[in-house]
């Protein structure tokens, strides 16, 4: 006896043969042909993300300190080193791995640099070549203005202060501050900031998180987020920057 899956597939062979069978023989050519072509014929798309210039500021210093270059046509492995860019501002200097099938082309004139990939038809260095620009770019804006993330408090008695001890939390390194949050439990929630970012209160419901890496602002503000996330039928909680909720009917009984 022969699986399910098995017999069915028992099942196709013996109708496909039946058809090719069935069909006069000086048309088998073609229908043959037609079988083996490919689905798409269509070639492949340059990233659009990936290979637009990165367009330096004057204050900013780009510099790549390369590796050997790979061989033309040789296999280069996903987790193969490759150049460092060290990107330097009046904010701070900042650095970047980039891969082993990534080259980095320089325009003097234009002050600006172009990515480019070893081979366009491998999947994961197509995906990696847009990545690896949107960083390389966000650490230039991170050095030359900063990325900042601005927190709404909503909801009554919500507040919010920077206080420099802690009762519940222990200082990670010297100077460091915590964000302390009234939002409705019966003790404040202390969170420690992290190095490299500034956390100002401009109002009590109002929380500023400012920092070089985009990474390390953002993901320090979902941590406060997370604490009150907004909810739908009242409209309360945590908003970060132009963040909206769509208000639901309140449940009736």
């Amino acid at each position: 006896m022969f699986s399910s899956a098995r017999r069915r597939c028992l099942n196709a062979a013996s109708s496909t043969q039946a058809t090719e069978l069935s069909i006069p023989s000086f048309l088998l050519p073609a229908f043959q042909t037609q079988r083996s072509l490919a689905f798409s014929t269509s070639t492949s798309c340059r990233s659009k993300i990936g290979s637009a210039p990165i367009s330096l500021p004057p204050e900013v210093t780009f510099t790549i300190n390369k590796s050997p270059a790979p061989r033309q046509g040789a296999r280069v492995s996903r987790d193969q080193p490759g150049a460092v860019v060290d990107i330097e501002g009046p904010l701070g200097k900042m650095s970047y791995p980039i891969p082993a099938y990534m080259t980095i082309h320089t325009d003097e004139a234009k002050r600006s640099h172009t990515l480019s990939i070893l081979d366009d038809k491998e999947r994961h260095q197509r995906e990696m070549w847009g990545t690896v620009r949107a960083y390389l770019q966000n650490h230039m804006i991170g050095v030359s203005e900063g990325h900042n993330a601005i927190l709404r408090l909503v909801g009554v008695g919500y507040r919010a202060t920077i206080e420099n001890t802690a009762v519940t939390k222990q200082p990670e390194f010297p100077g460091q501050q915590f964000v302390s949050l009234k939002v409705g439990y019966s003790h404040p929630i202390e969170l420690p900031i992290p190095k490299g970012v500034k956390a100002s209160t401009p109002q009590p419901t109002r929380i500023l998180i400012e920092g070089i890496e985009k990474e390390v602002v953002m993901q320090f503000a979902a941590e406060i987020r997370e604490w009150r996330k907004p909810e739908p039928y009242k409209g309360k909680g945590i908003f970060v920057n132009g963040e909206t909720i769509k208000l639901k009917a309140k449940k009736i009984k």
